[in-house]
């Protein structure tokens, strides 16, 4: 019997010839990632042990993205403790605001992540990489601090499930209404600390953008990772960033899958998901009238250059609802200014919109963008918990970006076919 993806990786990571589902593996991290929430604490257990120095100093990355820029003295005092751990230790890739970005943005897009890399990262969607065909997961801040003095942590080597997607995307859809299906439909723990391998027709023909909306989404089905298997595409993303030599792995045509999902695209709509979990999924034409408040386009979900073409296609010419407000939140400073030489900001500016700095504050319902008591959002994030981004009592809708930029012109959730032709934004 052959491998899966994810198991090889672990076993490549170990040290080992084979590894199986449920065994405990101990391996070597190509990536430790952190951020200004999870970090600091990492960096006190850190110093607890009595290390003098990291295991690597190119090898680990400090992202302040969460609270930035500071919105009060307690989140200036978490970046500075991460600056100053930074500087102390000489990390190299430490990115401070006016260069930084989104954590899941900027670290692809920097070549910082590779294929077949073990990467983990105190952040739970650190499973974007995973459409780079990396094993990439989200753990706690004491396993960041040992992964920061050893350079290894350890697994429980998951089971996998297949999913294979076919068909033609209709308009309006791409990999967050994919990832969303998906979700609706095995639940929020239906891949629990699973890996989760997408595949098929329809993902070879995605972008590295969509791939890695879909990736992203993987723990909010709970699985450990969400895998693609590098492909012409990822390989042509990957050569013209990496600095250092990377592996490529794909599971074998023998292997076992404890389950198997297939999905016909063509009969996928742009979709929804309503609170307060991000398995309750409704396709667009079902969502009713549903009055909003705010709109967010952006994150490590959807905060890509593709995804703010896809706003600005249907913000173009239109105006935002005087009952709506929008932000919009470039994942990295690289997304931003091609936004800017695109002409893309401008079309948000004269449509309503406001344009930030990339930032995570919203998302999480830190700052720039709180949600009061009984209000309505749009999100184009990846979760609408409640409370999530704002009051207890406020709701939050995941939807993808022409959905987002339909629904903040018509004042409530709406089709983007409400506004603009699909040969206008194809």
């Amino acid at each position: 019997m052959g491998m899966t993806m994810a198991e090889k990786i672990l076993a490549h990571g170990a040290g080992l010839k084979e590894v199986s589902p449920g065994q405990l593996v101990k391996v070597k991290t190509d990536v430790v990632l952190g951020n200004d929430v999870t970090a600091p604490v990492a960096i006190r257990e850190f110093e607890k042990l009595g290390v003098k120095d990291v295991f690597d100093k190119e090898r680990i990355m400090l992202v302040p993205d969460h609270f930035v820029p500071a919105k009060d003295i307690k989140s200036a005092t978490l970046s500075k403790v991460m600056r100053d751990f930074a500087h102390e230790k000489g990390i190299k890739h430490y990115f401070e605001i006016g260069e930084m970005g989104i954590e899941h943005v900027i670290l692809p897009e920097k070549g910082l992540v590779l294929p077949g890399d073990i990467v983990i990262g105190a952040d739970s969607h650190t499973c974007t990489y995973g459409a780079l065909g990396a094993f990439a997961t989200g753990v706690g801040s004491t396993d960041m601090a040992a992964a920061m003095a050893t350079g290894e942590t350890w697994f429980k080597v998951p089971e996998s499930i297949k999913f294979h997607y076919h068909g033609k995307l209709n308009p309006y859809v791409g990999g967050k209404d994919l990832i969303l299906h998906t979700i609706g439909k095995i639940g929020v723990a239906g891949a629990r600390y699973q890996a989760m391998e997408f595949m098929g027709e329809t993902i070879s023909q995605l972008s590295m953008d969509h791939r890695f909306t879909i990736s992203n989404m993987a723990i909010d089905a709970g699985a450990k990772v969400g895998l693609i298997e590098p492909d012409e595409t990822t390989l042509r993303y990957v050569r013209e960033r990496a600095k250092r030599p990377y592996q490529i792995f794909r599971s074998d045509k023998d292997v076992r899958y404890i389950a198997e999902y297939d999905f016909d695209v063509s009969k996928i709509e742009p979709t929804v998901a309503f609170p307060h979990l991000p398995e309750n999924t409704h396709p667009i034409s079902e969502v009713g009238e549903i009055a909003i408040d705010q709109v967010v386009i952006g994150s490590c979900t959807n905060g890509r250059i593709e995804d703010l073409r896809a706003a600005a296609a249907v913000f173009k010419g239109n105006k935002v609802n005087s009952n709506v407000r929008v932000v919009l939140f470039p994942g990295s400073q690289d997304v931003y200014l091609q936004a800017v030489r695109e002409g893309l900001v401008e079309i948000f500016i004269k449509s309503g919109v406001a344009v930030s700095t990339p930032t995570c504050g919203s998302c999480l319902g830190g700052h720039m963008g709180v949600l009061a008591k009984g209000e309505k959002a749009v999100s184009t994030t990846n979760r609408n918990f409640v409370g999530r981004m704002g009051h207890p009592e406020s709701e939050v809708y995941l939807a993808n970006p022409y959905v987002a930029a339909a629904s903040a012109i018509k004042g409530r959730i709406a089709s983007p076919e409400e506004v603009v032709k699909p040969e206008e934004v194809a």
